[in-house]
Order: structure tokens, then C-alpha cells, then sequence
């Protein structure tokens, strides 16, 4: 999944599966000089806020520079995922959101962003040898819409902004488009992108499959005790069992 804001922001996430007990989403933020003019120091605490966020997810971070910042979290199964994606895009872990929230001041600063509402829902379904994945992705992204006409990023967004969503599976993935405000994607080989839309909630669904290593590797050791089972008994000369008789002691 990737997030690209133009002109100010650079900010890609991108989730990888490599089947289906093993992923990590990787999040790589570049600040553009535009808006470290506006409130450089608030974003530079907001990488901070989010190296410690990715630490209590035991993540790994990368600073690059001091407008750079790369982060990987990794995750054992869609339960995990859920629950690391959701935590790390809160509203509490983003602080620029937090002084939004906290602000008792009518105008907004010019070093303010929107809060925004993300929520990732993932159901796994198992059949021993594959298994089926139901994403289901919201972003309310109406708190981008501007609000002034002052110069500030808020005001200035939206004609800056270009947001996309993208996931890649190793295969059989499909867009399911059953609600007015869903999306639909691009599809590029395995991949599907979403263009979002500021001022209006994003709606994302999609179904994709992932092989389950854990039921083939069983399935190969269950046929595997079978296979020798077989020859031991059917092809290999049975091994002779001498049994000796000994005088009772009396």
C-alpha cells in the first residue's frame, strides 16, 4: 500500500505478504522543503513520535536524514497485522493530530495537519493448503478538505495532494465494490491501486489468496510417514525376530 502526498509530503506505506504467516509493512516518509518552511520542527517531532511508536511494535527505523525516515514492522498473521496497522495510525501515535485535537484556538496554525481516521479490517479464512484473506480498508480523509482560505497546509492541500492505496499478493487477488463510496482500482499484474479522494471516506474491500506453508509443510510430513510406512512394509523384507527359549530356573 502505498501513500503519496505531492509537493510536501512524500509518504509511502507498503504491505507485503509473504504467505500467510509472514509480512511486514514499510512505511518511508520524506518531508519536502515546502512544508518543513511551514512547521519543520513539529513534523521533526512527529518522526520522533513515530520511531517510538514503531519500537513498541518492535519495528526497525532507519533515519536516513533528518527529513527521511524509513520504518519496518513486521507481522506473523492477519490478527497481528490488524492490530500493529490500526495501532500505528491512531490518532493518539500522530501528535500533529493530537495538537489539532488539543488546540483551543479557532485558526489553525499553519504547521497543522487534519486528523485522520484509519481503520484496517483483515479476515482469514484457512484451508489447510491456501488461504483466503478479506481486506477491508476505510480512510476518512473529509478533514482534508480546506477549511480556510488562509495560506496554511490546510488550506493549500487539497490542490497538492495526491493520495493512492496500493496492495500486492502473489496472486489471485480481486476488487469487491459492494457500498456506494467504494473505490475502484487499477490493476497492474498482481497489483492493485486505488486513487483516494480528499473530503469524502475511502472505502477499500478486496479478497486475495495466500499459500499456507504451515498446512503444505504438514501435509508433506503426513505424506511423507505414509510414503515410508508403505515401502517398510510392502516392499522391505520384514526383519526376523529370533526369540530364545531358556531353561526355567528351578
Amino acid at each position: 500500500m502505498s501513500l503519496l502526498l505531492s509537493g510536501c509530503v512524500k509518504y509511502d506505506v507498503n504491505l507485503t505478504f509473504n504467505h500467510s504467516n509472514s509480512g511486514e509493512f514499510l512505511q518511508h516518509i520524506h518531508l519536502g522543503e515546502r512544508i518543513t518552511s511551514f512547521g519543520g520542527e513539529t513534523f521533526y517531532g512527529w518522526f520522533n513520535s513515530i520511531e517510538r511508536s514503531a519500537n513498541k511494535l518492535e519495528g526497525k527505523v532507519n533515519r536516513i536524514s533528518r527529513e527521511e525516515i524509513i520504518i519496518r514492522i513486521p507481522f506473523s498473521n492477519g490478527k497481528e497485522l490488524q492490530n500493529k496497522f490500526n495501532s500505528f495510525f491512531s490518532s493518539k501515535s500522530n501528535p500533529i493530530s493530537q495538537t489539532n485535537q488539543n488546540n483551543t484556538d479557532s485558526e489553525t496554525k499553519p504547521s497543522e495537519i487534519p486528523p485522520l481516521k484509519s481503520i484496517l479490517n483483515l479476515k482469514q479464512n484457512n484451508f489447510i493448503l491456501i488461504e483466503r484473506n478479506h481486506l477491508v480498508y476505510n480512510l476518512d480523509l473529509r478533514s482534508l478538505t480546506p477549511i480556510s482560505s488562509r495560506d496554511s497546509i490546510s488550506s493549500n492541500i487539497q490542490p497538492i495532494l495526491n493520495l493512492e492505496f496500493s496492495l500486492k499478493v502473489p496472486w489471485g487477488i480481486n476488487s469487491i465494490a459492494i457500498m456506494e463510496d467504494s473505490l475502484r482500482p487499477d490493476r497492474i499484474g498482481n497489483r492493485l491501486v486505488w486513487c483516494l479522494q480528499t473530503g469524502r471516506i475511502n472505502h477499500i474491500e478486496v479478497a486475495f489468496w495466500l499459500p499456507n506453508f504451515l498446512g503444505i509443510g504438514s501435509l508433506f510430513i503426513i505424506f511423507l510417514v505414509l510414503g515410508g510406512i508403505y515401502l517398510r512394509y510392502y516392499y522391505m523384507t520384514p526383519p526376523k525376530i529370533e526369540i530364545s527359549f531358556k531353561n526355567p530356573i528351578t
